[in-house]
Parts: C-alpha cells; structure tokens; sequence
C-alpha cells in the first residue's frame, strides 16, 4: 500500500482539483481529507456518509456554582480574563490551561472536554472516503487529521487497498505534518509566481525533513512561462522530479462548480497532462 499525499505551500493552487483527478484515475484506493480547516474535497467526491464520530480536544474551564464560594481568587488568576465577575466562563477566551482548577480553594471548578469537530468514513462514487470538520474558533487541527490519516489507513488496511491519497491541508503547520505522517511520497502542487515558488520551497523542506520523496506539479503554467522556468529549475537543482505542467483551463472551474473532476468533464485541455502526470508518479513509485 502506497500513501501519497498532494500537499501545496499555500491555499489555491489547485490541490484538491488534482486530488480528485488522482482519486478518480487510481484503482482500489481510500481518500482521506485532511484539510480540516476548510475541508472541500467532498464537494467534488460528494461522498455518502456511512459513519460520524465526534471528534473532542482540548479542555474548557466549568463553574459549579453549588460549590462557588466568590472567592474572586481565579478572576484574579486568569491571565486571558476567561472568568468574569459574575463567575462564568467565556469559552473562547478559555486557553485550557486549568490554573484556576488547580487554584481554586473550593473546588469547584472542573475541566471539561471539548467537542471540536466531527469525522467521517463516507462511500463515494470512486471509493470509500475518511474526511472531517474541525468545529469553528477551534484548534488541534492537527489531531483531527491524525484521526483521519491513521482511520484511511485501517481502512486500506481492511480492504486490500492499493493507494491512500490524502488531500493534505496548505502551509507548513501541524495539519501538514500530520498529513505527511506515514506517507511514501508528497505530491506539491504548485502555481507560477513568485510567492507559489516560495511557499513550494518551504513545504517541500518540511517533506524532506521527514524523510519523504517529493514530487512537483506546476498548476496554470501557462500564466506565467518565464516563473514556471524558474520552477524547473529550482527542481532540476534539487533534484526533484516535475510530475506535469496543468495548463490553465476553465473546465476545470465548470467541472468543479458540477461537483465533478476534470476528468468526468466532457473537454478540457487540462484533462490529458493531469493522466500524464499519475501515470509518471506509477512509474516513479508504483
């Protein structure tokens, strides 16, 4: 079993277009979403829900007012002002950190688990799909997608399958290292300017300090054919191998907006370079 994960230095370069692709093309695969924050691969798989869990982290201060003596002692305490006057807690401003539990000389003060988020196993039109929603205002994104990373791979596991294509979150933070655990190679999705090269470099590093093969794909090259050479280039130095260049198409943009992937579009001029590129990543590492 393979894990690739399609990963980008930054939101909009076309990730999930290509993950799509990637799912629709590979045989016996399962998807995983971990773009938890803002979580879209689901609006082109359009997956059927078969399981939702509650996903909780994270800690939030609770009063109990019957043991409450008015003290003003965690008032005083809290460094983020989380306990007003009137002794309630606000639970965004609450850090979890359980100072005032520790210090309150009642007692009354309890730490209570948060619900963050929720995940899901969902059948699609492709596959079964693990996917989740992290909770609004809430952290430990990462967390949540080392619940989906670690339930796709038991699920590939359970079913024999061949491939796990993650749909990795953007950037370089917890989420991205979470997405990059356990994985064979990650797939960076990159777009022609200037800002795209740089933020490919930084998670391309990220990649390389675990251990990881990379490989790059240029997305709307055609924009910019002077900064796609540079891109070449910074690949060739690296030794890094260039999987495809994506020449800007608005199919893409109708398949989406139809819930499809480019490759379920009637036409496109996108649709043969993106085949081109999984079948060099099968040579690559299948």
């Amino acid at each position: 079993m393979k894990q690739i994960v399609i990963a980008s230095g930054k939101g909009g370069t076309g990730k999930t277009v290509i993950t799509g692709a990637f799912a629709a093309l590979a045989e016996n695969k399962v998807m995983a979403d971990c773009d938890v924050d803002a979580a879209d691969l689901h609006l082109i798989l359009k997956p059927s829900v078969k399981e939702k869990h509650i996903f909780k982290s994270g800690k939030t201060a609770f009063i109990d007012k019957t043991k409450c003596t008015k003290c003003g002692k965690c008032v005083k305490l809290c460094r983020f002002s989380a306990i007003s006057d009137s002794y309630i807690v606000d639970g965004i401003s609450c850090e979890g950190c359980a100072f005032c539990a520790f210090a309150c000389p009642a007692d009354a003060i309890e730490m209570k688990e948060n619900v963050a988020g929720e995940w899901f196993v969902s059948d699609t039109r492709f596959g079964s799909m693990v996917h989740a929603k992290l909770g609004i205002a809430e952290e430990n994104s990462g967390k949540l997608v080392s619940v989906v990373r670690k339930r796709a791979r038991e699920l590939a596991q359970e079913t024999n399958a061949d491939w796990v294509i993650v749909d990795g979150a953007p950037g370089i933070g917890c989420a991205v290292i979470a997405s990059f655990s356990g994985a064979d190679c990650a797939v960076i999705v990159t777009e022609p300017t200037l800002s795209g090269l740089h933020d490919a470099d930084r998670v391309i590093r990220v990649a390389k300090h675990f251990g990881i093969l990379v490989k790059v794909i240029v997305n709307k090259y055609d924009l910019n054919e002077d900064m796609t050479k540079k891109i070449e280039e910074y690949c060739k130095k690296n030794e890094i191998t260039l999987l495809g260049k994506i020449p800007f198409d608005k199919c893409v943009v109708e398949s989406m907006v139809a819930g499809k992937t480019i490759l379920e579009h009637e036409s496109g001029i996108a649709r043969k370079p993106v085949i081109a590129a999984w079948r060099k990543l099968l040579k690559e590492i299948g």
